[in-house]
């Protein structure tokens, strides 16, 4: 079924909406949620409460053009605050290694201009983005967004593990001058 049909379920408030969702997305967001919280039932949880926030946001969001990317979003917050519930993400190295690598390129969080800017952030930061080739995008979203690990990645494109790291390492500082182009303080 298409996003559209989808979403008109949710306007008219149809419960066979998020039965329609979980058919066309369900494994979708269970993997980008296992991804992050480590363990399939944590993720089924994390993937069915994403529908019940999809479900409570629609109306009066009406996610026409990027549905799935609605979804992944709320299922990849649910998934984190999951992890920080139960205390994971401090433990976590690979998200521990992630904001690392990504500290030094994004302006603060604690920054007051940079929680007043969250728009023009979020703009630049997808203005980077489109500069990049779609292998390269491909690579910095599947490491930064669904947190795969660098053999991962590295196997679903062909690279060796060493390419995969050089890549975001370069990528890293792209961002970093990027950002420092379009007048962001880091």
């Amino acid at each position: 079924m298409e996003d559209k049909r989808i979403i008109e379920l949710y306007m008219r408030r149809d419960e066979a909406a998020v039965r329609r969702t979980a058919e066309k997305y369900g494994r979708r967001l269970r993997t980008l949620s296992m991804g992050i919280v480590g363990d399939w039932q944590t993720a089924q949880e994390c993937e069915n409460d994403a529908y019940l926030e999809a479900w409570n946001s629609i109306p009066p969001h009406e996610p026409k053009g990027y549905f799935y990317a609605f979804l992944a979003c709320i299922t990849r917050r649910l998934s984190l605050n999951r992890c920080r519930e139960r205390g994971r993400l401090k433990r976590s190295a690979l998200v521990g290694e992630l904001s690392a690598e990504l500290e030094q390129c994004i302006p603060s969080p604690d920054d007051m201009e940079c929680r007043i800017d969250r728009l023009v952030l979020r703009q630049a930061l997808n203005g980077f983005l489109g500069t990049l080739s779609a292998e390269k995008r491909a690579v910095f979203l599947r490491r930064y967004w669904y947190l795969d690990p660098v053999a991962g990645i590295a196997k679903r494109y062909g690279l060796s593990q060493s390419k995969v790291k050089t890549m975001l390492f370069r990528m890293r500082k792209q961002l970093r001058d990027y950002f420092e182009r379009e007048g962001y303080d880091l």
